[in-house]
């Protein structure tokens, strides 16, 4: 069985601009959908998150259809998908749903109804890209608002430097055009700002759609490490295996304490607990 992924496109985005990403994607094991909607000089935001969302509940339901492809073969596992207009509508199509289990966009633009406040509403798993050098959909007025606005227990802002607005989609004409009326060109190809993103996203997708507890945590490293990037980050806790803990971090842990500050010999299940390493690190930490 496979996860459902629905991607968003940008404005007059044609959707095989983004055969970046199911080249990357399909391969990994997901099922990656294009809603070709709202594809006009004056789209409606609000019927293109409708249309994220109606997509990702009717593919769901295939897995029960007999005369479908996808009978049997379709994990009850969902991702939210979008770049620029269609990273706006995300949100959009995120509130509030118990069906989708993680929301990712790229360069997310601010729409109308905003985005920015539907925000507020969204409470999955979050995870924003940014480009640095973006004058098209600015992170300090788009992506930073939408981060901070974000009511989810856990969120990431990955802020790629020297990053644009149309690398993380192939060549397309329309992006293209837009972006050339306010930049003069970036110190960054498209492949290098594509491979940035799929280093963070594919272990976001294994954590959050695969359940795969490896990948959340070479995630959180490569955001500490990365010189490719800046980030945000909140989390309240991630659900994390013990032993898996100790095997990846190869920092020597000091002591455990927990939110008093109190000194713990023992992570029992059910508890969070701070470990402070020798390098400074401290990692937030729940046994379950």
């Amino acid at each position: 069985s496979f996860p459902i992924i629905v991607f968003g496109h940008g404005f007059l985005i044609d959707w095989d601009s983004y055969s970046n990403f199911w080249l990357e994607l399909v391969p990994r094991g997901y099922i990656l959908c294009f809603p070709t909607t709202e594809m006009t000089f004056s789209p409606n935001h609000q019927e293109f998150g409708q249309d994220l969302k109606f997509v990702a509940n009717e593919m769901l339901e295939l897995e029960n259809e007999i005369s479908s492809i996808f009978f049997n073969s379709i994990m009850p596992k969902t991702a939210i998908m979008g770049h620029s207009m269609g990273g706006g509508a995300s949100f959009l199509s995120s509130t509030n749903s118990a069906s989708i289990n993680t929301l990712i966009n790229f360069a997310a633009a601010e729409t109308s109804p905003s985005a920015i406040s539907a925000a507020i509403d969204v409470n999955i798993p979050t995870l924003i890209f940014a480009g640095k050098e973006d004058c098209v959909t600015p992170p300090t007025s788009n992506q930073i608002p939408m981060y901070n606005a974000t009511n989810s227990s856990c969120k990431t802002l990955v802020n790629i430097k020297n990053g644009g607005h149309c690398y993380f989609a192939n060549d397309n004409f329309a992006c293209n055009l837009g972006e050339s009326t306010c930049s003069s060109g970036l110190d960054i190809s498209r492949e290098q700002q594509q491979d940035v993103t799929f280093d963070f996203l594919n272990l976001w997708l294994d954590y959050t759609l695969y359940n795969n507890e490896y990948a959340i945590i070479e995630f959180n490293d490569s955001l500490q490490t990365s010189i490719r990037i800046n980030y945000q980050q909140s989390c309240e806790s991630v659900n994390i295996n013990e032993d898996i803990v100790l095997q990846k971090n190869t920092s020597t842990l000091i002591k455990m304490i927990d939110v008093l500050g109190r000194e713990q010999q023992e992570h029992k299940k059910g508890s969070i607990l701070f470990y402070i390493y020798d390098n400074g690190m401290v990692l937030k930490k729940l046994i379950i």
